[in-house]
């Protein structure tokens, strides 16, 4: 059974998920949507994803794996919205503008929508998965199911919901077979992004 193990908040373990992360959403249907020009995507990833990495270690949890090939991103009960002051706090060197106006302007027209649809799926307390990510080169082996187990289990023992959104057609599948299922599907206005919003529990 693949193990997961929580990142460990020092700069090589990072470097080292963040470059697994940047490998495996270089080709995601929002951050092509955000940042369509390949080189400037390949560029601007490795500061988001840190920036990811560094709000969910201070606010929530990070799981990855021995090898760090990968990581699940956590928001815990009351703190699972991301708000501007804490992303400030941990992106002063690489602000939010950093993507260029128009991936900011983009950004914000998805994330109003996402927000709206996690509101309404979980009203209530719940954990946030934000962002799950293998290296391509890892996928298929049983690593995503293992970093979602621990929160998975604590979520069962606390008796909460779980909640995440995906904008990939292949990822509802695997989700489901993790006990989510799809709560609301539809396009970001203004977009071309189908965003499937699912409840576990």
């Amino acid at each position: 059974m693949r193990e997961a193990i929580a990142l460990p908040n020092r700069r090589e373990p990072i470097r080292q998920v963040m470059a697994a992360l940047d490998r495996a959403f270089f080709d995601d249907p929002l951050d092509v949507y955000l940042l369509p020009d390949p080189a400037q995507r390949k560029r601007l990833l490795s500061k988001i994803h840190l920036i990811m990495l560094r709000y969910a270690l201070r606010y929530g949890e990070v799981y990855t794996t021995p090898a760090y090939e990968g990581a699940a991103c956590w928001l815990p009960p009351g703190r699972t919205y991301p708000t501007l002051w804490r992303l400030l706090s941990v992106a002063w060197r690489d602000p939010p503008l950093a993507m260029g106006w128009q991936g900011y302007r983009r950004f914000t027209q998805v994330d109003a929508y996402l927000e709206h649809a996690h509101r309404s799926a979980v009203p209530g307390p719940h954990w946030y998965l934000w962002e799950l990510g293998i290296d391509p080169a890892h996928q298929h082996q049983g690593i995503g199911g293992a970093l979602l187990r621990p929160i998975l289990e604590r979520a069962d023992h606390e008796r909460l919901p779980c909640y995440l959104e995906t904008t990939n057609v292949e990822n509802p599948s695997f989700y489901e077979r993790h006990g989510f299922r799809v709560v609301s599907e539809g396009i970001a206005p203004g977009t071309n992004i189908c965003v499937w919003s699912m409840r576990r529990g």
